[in-house]
């Protein structure tokens, strides 16, 4: 039964002695005089060696975002993505392709000779 007191009297202890001006562990809101974000970033990446070529672009001001990014496809053509955010309209895209898909010409079975030695 002491206990028991003991352990209730330390929770009553911890209760009383945290301070209510601190801070908590969850969300917090964003401050009433901030404003919305802005930004505009873009990278490339072009590499003969391997053939990657692709990059991104975007900027956004508020709560609107547009941008564009593109990727050099296996086949040899050049596929463009151009792309609006605007309110509640979602994401609208644009897939475009530049260039003719080329495919190699097939290679003929390989089929080893015989050697007997």
């Amino acid at each position: 039964m002491c206990s028991k007191l003991i352990v209730v009297a330390a929770l009553v202890a911890m209760a009383v002695a945290r301070p209510e001006d601190t801070p908590g562990y969850g969300y917090s809101a964003p401050a009433s005089g901030s404003s919305p974000a802005q930004y505009d970033f873009n990278y490339a990446v072009k590499d003969d060696y391997s053939s990657n070529d692709f990059g991104h672009q975007e900027d956004r001001d508020g709560y609107g975002a547009q941008g564009s990014y593109y990727v050099l496809l296996p086949d040899g053509r050049l596929q463009k993505v151009t792309y609006s955010v605007n309110g509640d309209s979602g994401f609208v895209a644009e897939v475009s392709y530049e260039g003719e898909a080329q495919y190699p010409a097939e290679q003929p079975a390989y089929n080893p000779t015989p050697s007997y030695a």
